[in-house]
């Protein structure tokens, strides 16, 4: 092998050698036509270093370097912004669109006008702006796909209400406002009717992807409010779409009468893509349903048939974007289609060429043009209007079909998120001409305020109406955190087990995670059903209510230390697997719990206060043996739990060991005498003597006896399932402090 080896290196060195020299004797005898360089006007002059400037300098402001250099900057900035707005609980979007804005001229173009005529020249900015317009497609494809159509007919009645007040109370105050803004900013460039049904569409656009992603980061998207809110944002998006093709008809059209041509080809387009494609490619689907890999032709079809329905509309005088959304719409229902779809062209819209449109739009974002007192006053105007008819509208209309004033106002709030397809609509309008420059500023703004007010309204509502809810925070709540569905059943039974029949007067909220960033909101709520499945049949079986909680994150223990902080429960309930270690390295005496949150229940037990309950299982089975090992009083915080089972009729065995306390005895003593017959007595000296014939069962005690039990951790594996509870952490308590 080395032989071979060294042969091979004499070979290419030979070679080199050979014809390197050819090349060096071809070059020398080419001087013969040095004297033809003379006349030639390309030839660089001067010395070797500045003509090695000269050709970087040259590559630097190349078209494709100039592109490149602006997709760096802007996709660092996005993701700069979009991180220091999510730490202040704002929509990433909101610090994308930021972002835009700071590398546009209103920020970087004010204080550092060299370096924004370095990083975005004029003649760069075409390129720029088709690179956006083909993110914008294919996001609206996305946003397509993402619309469920048995969300909106499981509640179209509220929805049609809701979501076209919605839109017909702030068009109507959309085009009133137009009236004080036209004469003196717009007159001179775009006749009145475009102008004010651009104001009008302007105000009733609802942000449906912004939307659908704080009902998911505030947990709502299992709940009655949330899912009747994503419907109406929905059905918002299809009209308001709908709408603006038609405002871009007449717009380009210049009056209705001639916008009749356009508006008619877009219900033919509209009726084919239902009646035509949507058919065949719902038989197309269910060829690739069963299938876990779609191949690359049947992408590029799908691709196809976006393009081609975005080059119609385009051409039918109704926008590109319109063509994106509804091919989307049409796409086979199927959800792994859908999903492997979107998984395919989601992330490349969201992460690569948003950004592009969000930078582009700051490009054209001039805060400075709003340069008098007048121009603030409209823009005050704008967005008063703007959160007047749609907040407003949205939450009377709810009010109306029977929704309580705190969900009304809550429906009006997220209604009002305009983001990103408030920038879609206005871009729209801007390069069509119809909206100048100042008021192009001024929406961009009212589309910023509105989306950014969002969180802190809702938290306003939740504020105000929170002494309406007393009564709920009257009663004891308990939590519990489950990751199999199975694991969350039997948690509800290992609840109803300590409490009995005081469990139906208690506040129960069932909390399930799934570990992962960007989830799809139809995919959220698909895994939601299915973990929560088996605990809302046990529910129901035990007549007990119990509230779902649902989340995607990424930083699992934080997500429950902040929950469980922010509840303030009496009780916390987590499922452990049926696995554990001892003794943590580096942490003597430590216990090491291997579970769903693998290593993290004592990071859990550590950093809350309440009682916090480990549940082991080992097939445990309901009305099997329950037993309890006490170690003197320091265990006495069980007693409540004991006697709870005891008046429900459970037979009890104890395990008691260090009980030379006179005072413990005595409470023994006298639970025996209150509940003949139903406790069995165990003193016991070791680990092995609490192993048992019954697999089944369970073994309650406190996390101090755990921890003291669990040193031969041979025999703590041989045991029935175990509950682990740890009392409430009390720093000034000495006994707790033992225990934890």
């Amino acid at each position: 092998m080395r032989n071979r080896a060294r042969k091979n290196y004499v070979i290419y060195v030979l070679m080199l050698l050979l014809f390197g020299g050819l090349i060096y004797v071809a070059i020398e005898e080419g001087d013969r036509f040095s004297h033809y360089a003379i006349n030639a006007h390309n030839v660089a002059q001067g010395d070797p270093f500045s003509l090695f400037l000269q050709f970087i300098q040259d590559n630097i402001h190349h078209p494709l370097s100039t592109l490149l250099i602006q997709i760096i900057a802007v996709l660092v900035m996005v993701r700069l912004f979009g991180y220091l707005f999510s730490l202040i609980g704002q929509p990433g979007v909101i610090g994308e669109i930021v972002a835009g804005i700071v590398l546009g001229p209103s920020v970087l173009g004010f204080f550092f006008p060299d370096a924004f005529h370095f990083l975005f020249p004029a003649h760069s900015l075409t390129n720029l702006e088709l690179l956006s317009q083909v993110g914008l497609i294919l996001f609206m494809f996305v946003i397509g796909m993402e619309l469920d159509f048995s969300v909106l007919k499981n509640k179209i009645n509220e929805t049609l209400v809701i979501s076209h007040a919605g839109i017909l109370v702030p068009f109507f105050l959309g085009i009133l406002s137009s009236y004080w803004v036209y004469e003196e900013y717009a007159a001179d460039q775009t006749p009145f009717l475009p102008f004010a049904l651009f104001i009008g569409i302007s105000m009733s656009i609802t942000a449906f992807p912004v939307l659908a992603r704080i009902i998911q980061e505030r947990n709502m998207t299992k709940t009655p409010l949330g899912t009747l809110t994503i419907a109406s944002a929905a059905n918002d998006d299809v009209t308001a779409w709908c709408l603006l093709a038609v405002v871009i008809a007449i717009s380009k059209a210049g009056s209705f009468a001639s916008a009749l041509y356009s508006v008619g080809l877009a219900v033919v387009y509209i009726a084919v893509m239902f009646l035509v494609v949507r058919p065949f490619l719902k038989k197309v689907g269910e060829v690739y349903a069963n299938r876990e890999v779609i191949n690359k032709t049947f992408v590029a079809f799908i691709l196809l048939i976006l393009i081609i329905s975005s080059c119609l509309t385009e051409i039918i005088g109704i926008h590109a974007l319109f063509g994106a959304f509804m091919a989307g719409v049409v796409m086979p229902s199927n959800l792994g289609f859908r999903k492997v779809m979107m998984e395919k062209v989601e992330d490349i819209s969201l992460v690569f060429f948003l950004p592009l449109f969000f930078a582009f739009t700051g490009l054209r974002t001039e805060i400075g043009l709003i340069n008098s007192p007048e121009l603030w006053m409209v823009c005050l105007l704008l967005v008063t209007v703007a959160v007047a008819g749609k907040l407003g509208g949205c939450a009377i209309a709810a009010r109306l079909v029977g929704e309580s004033w705190k969900d009304s106002l809550t429906i009006g709030t997220l209604m009002n998120t305009r983001g990103l397809m408030e920038l879609v609509a206005l871009n729209i309008g801007y390069e069509m001409g119809v909206l100048p420059p100042s008021i192009f500023v001024i929406l961009v703004i009212m589309a910023l305020v509105t989306t950014f007010m969002t969180t802190p309204l809702l938290h306003l509502v939740e504020h105000i109406f929170v002494r309406r809810e007393e009564k709920l925070s009257l009663k004891h709540k308990l939590i519990f955190c489950f990751g199999r569905p199975e694991s969350g059943r039997v948690l509800l039974s290992i609840y109803s087990l300590l409490f009995g029949k005081q469990l139906r007067k208690n506040h129960l909220i069932a909390a399930h995670y799934t570990v992962g960033t960007d989830l799809n909101p139809l995919n959220a709520e698909h895994y939601a059903s299915e973990s929560f499945a088996l605990l809302n049949q046990q529910a129901v079986k035990l007549n007990i209510q119990v509230d779902n909680h649902y989340r995607v994150t990424d930083k699992l223990v934080q997500e429950i230390i902040h929950f469980v902080r922010k509840e303030h429960p009496d009780m916390l309930l987590l499922g452990a697997g049926s696995h554990y270690r001892t003794d943590m390295p580096g942490t003597p005496g430590a216990i090491l719990w291997l579970t769903l949150f693998r290593d993290k229940i004592d990071d859990i037990m550590e950093q809350v206060k309440c009682p916090v309950a480990v549940f082991v299982n080992r097939q445990y089975r309901e009305g099997a043996m329950v037993s309890f090992v006490l170690g003197g009083m320091i265990d006495a915080f069980l007693f409540s739990y004991l006697e709870k089972m005891l008046q429900n009729g459970h037979s009890i065995r104890l395990f008691l060991f260090d009980t030379d306390d006179e005072e413990f005895r005595g409470c023994i003593d006298d639970l025996q005498a209150r509940y003949p017959g139903q406790m069995i007595i165990v003193w016991f000296e070791g680990v092995e003597d609490l192993v048992t014939k019954e697999k089944d069962g369970l073994l309650i005690m406190s996390h101090l006896s755990y921890t003291k039990l669990s040193e031969d951790e041979a025999v703590i594996r041989e045991l029935s399932s175990l509950l682990v509870i740890r009392r409430n952490k009390n720093a000034g308590d000495k006994n707790e402090g033992l225990e934890n």
